[in-house]
């Protein structure tokens, strides 16, 4: 069946009336968010302040795992790399939260691309078991806080609130709109990567990447990439959390964490924004609403996996076939 006739092949224009609706009623709902520190709840500043984060990690994730197609299972451990060095740095030797947050990223990145080097030629199951030793060892190491700079099991506690000259970002209303600017920036930059050289190759790639081999794709180099972009985008979040919580700790960068990670982008629609979002909220969200019921929440996921992937294995809001990567 020829292109023309099949709806599936036929990609959507990044300029298509969907995309334009759509990436409007995002701005809509982004922009009625910003009056949630208006509520007389400050809990629920707190819970949107932690989805924007959380969010800006899945969707790290969903680069690796949505777009690439490599299924990372020690996606936490970047988004740690970015909490400890802001931590570290901000602890020791005083520095602004502002000036930690490159370097937490450049971290991360290059972190992310040492690891992924060695390993993107794993496919499948062989890859999986990789990261989630990658993961294993890096709480290892927090927990026996090796160098003396970790602070060990009890992690490190009192970093300073982010700043700009003497103005002190410290109030929940304050950061939370630094968040959500950090999440709008994530969303911009997200958008342009599918319409990038290296989104559109990832998409290639994930395909059929023997078919793009025979074009010319360095696989293996793209694939750093991804795990590099996805590694640096956690770090940024990794800051916004070690800011927003001002403490860090092993138990928030565990191996279930980076499977909470995972299991949002297959929920939620691998390589799809909306989708992811919506894993997000289902699976950091409600779980902060019912803290009541913290103790069935994996329970809860796990019950969760099977149901979408029997009953729609696509994801509950997947990405629409064609679209631009």
């Amino acid at each position: 069946m020829s292109a023309g006739r099949n709806p599936a092949a036929v990609p959507v224009a990044p300029g298509s009336p969907r995309r334009r609706w759509t990436v409007a009623a995002g701005v809509v709902l982004w922009l009625a968010g910003l009056s949630i520190p208006f509520l007389p709840d400050q809990t629920w500043v707190f819970i949107a302040s932690l989805f924007a984060v959380y969010a800006v990690v899945a969707l790290s994730q969903d680069i690796v795992l949505g777009r690439a197609g490599m299924f990372d299972m020690g996606h936490a451990v970047y988004f740690g790399v970015g909490a400890y060095v802001t931590a570290i740095l901000n602890l020791q030797f005083d520095w602004p939260i502002f000036v930690t947050w490159p370097l937490a990223v450049l971290a991360a990145t290059l972190l992310g691309a040492l690891l992924a080097a060695p390993i993107v030629r794993l496919r499948g199951d062989y890859l999986l078991v990789a990261t989630i030793g990658f993961n294993a060892i890096f709480v290892l190491v927090l927990n026996n806080n090796v160098g003396g700079i970790t602070g060990g099991g009890d992690g490190l506690f009192g970093i300073g609130a982010p700043a700009i000259g003497s103005w002190q970002l410290g109030s929940q209303g304050a950061l939370f709109y630094l968040n959500w600017l950090a999440f709008a920036f994530t969303l911009w930059l997200i958008l342009n990567l599918e319409r990038s050289h290296l989104g559109r190759t990832l998409g290639y790639l994930k395909l059929d990447q023997l078919a793009a081999g025979t074009l010319g794709v360095n696989a293996g180099r793209y694939r750093v990439a991804a795990f590099a972009l996805g590694a640096a985008l956690a770090g940024f979040a990794g800051t916004l959390f070690a800011a927003l919580m001002s403490a860090v700790s092993p138990g928030a960068f565990v191996f279930t964490e980076s499977v909470t990670l995972f299991a949002i982008v297959l929920v939620g629609g691998q390589g799809s924004i909306p989708g992811v979002l919506l894993g997000t909220v289902l699976m950091f969200v409600v779980p902060q609403v019912f803290r009541g019921f913290a103790e069935y929440r994996y329970f809860a996921f796990g019950i969760a996996m099977i149901v979408i992937m029997v009953l729609r294995p696509q994801g509950i809001w997947p990405r629409r076939k064609g679209a631009p990567r």
